[in-house]
């Protein structure tokens, strides 16, 4: 896994907006994207996501009931990382509409030890403290890995402006380690893709007239909270037979 220069904290408060897509629609719309945005330079990668959450999944329940304000816990990576490589381990806050997103960086074995047998990264900051505490107050576990593939736009006039378009996304609750690869149960119908918009400000009225104009609309969606919806039905299941 290739790795990236990075600082000691990463913050980001943006806008967030997310659409479901059929294949023709995604294709139908890139075309017209490429006319305002670039691709970036990761071109499509893998993302992985390791969720964090009580034994009762207080976190993701308090998030789908859609509060002013929730937040969660995540190790992310890009492609499946060694243990010398860098993850960045976020807390995700969500307040009447923005995003905040605050993440530490650190080796993938730095995390385990963090988490393990509690060792701070020499590189503790106030974002770390911030997590300290979430982690003292929740006392989150892994819950959750959930994988997709990614390409990503950012705006030739404006590079705040960044879409996303997330492919092949999967999940799965065992075998909660990096390690153990990238495979997972299928959590979106096949060929469907999930485009993110995210922005600092308003959307540019180009964008604007071109979602109109191809009727595509937001939805309210979370990965994990699709995922967390998915282990209830299984567990429905199993009770019912």
């Amino acid at each position: 896994m290739a790795k990236l220069k990075i600082a000691s904290g990463m913050v980001f408060e943006r806008h967030e907006k997310k659409y479901l897509l059929t294949q023709a629609e995604y294709e139908q719309l890139l075309k017209s994207l490429m006319e305002y945005m670039q691709q970036d330079q990761y071109g499509l990668h893998t993302i992985c996501s390791l969720y964090y959450d009580t034994e009762d999944y207080l976190l993701i329940r308090r998030s789908l009931e859609k509060p002013e304000y929730k937040e969660k816990l995540r190790l992310r990576s890009y492609g499946i990382p060694k243990q010398e490589d860098i993850v960045f381990l976020e807390l995700k806050k969500k307040l009447n509409g923005i995003t905040y997103k605050r993440r530490v960086p650190m080796t993938l074995n730095e995390c385990e030890q963090y988490f393990s047998r509690g060792i701070l990264p020499e590189h503790k900051g106030q974002i770390l403290n911030e997590i300290e505490w979430f982690k003292m107050h929740y006392r989150p576990a892994p819950k959750v890995l959930v994988f997709y593939d990614r390409i990503a736009l950012c705006g030739s006039a404006d590079s705040s402006l960044r879409i996303t378009f997330d492919k092949n996304t999967r999940w799965r609750n065992d075998q909660l380690t990096f390690a153990s690869g990238d495979y997972g149960t299928p959590l979106l119908s096949p060929g469907e893709r999930l485009m993110e918009i995210k922005l600092n400000g308003a959307f540019p009225f180009w964008l604007s007239h071109l979602l109109s104009q191809q009727k595509i609309y937001p939805i309210s969606f979370s990965k994990y909270g699709r995922v967390y919806w998915e282990i209830l039905n299984m567990k429905e299941k199993r009770y019912v037979g």
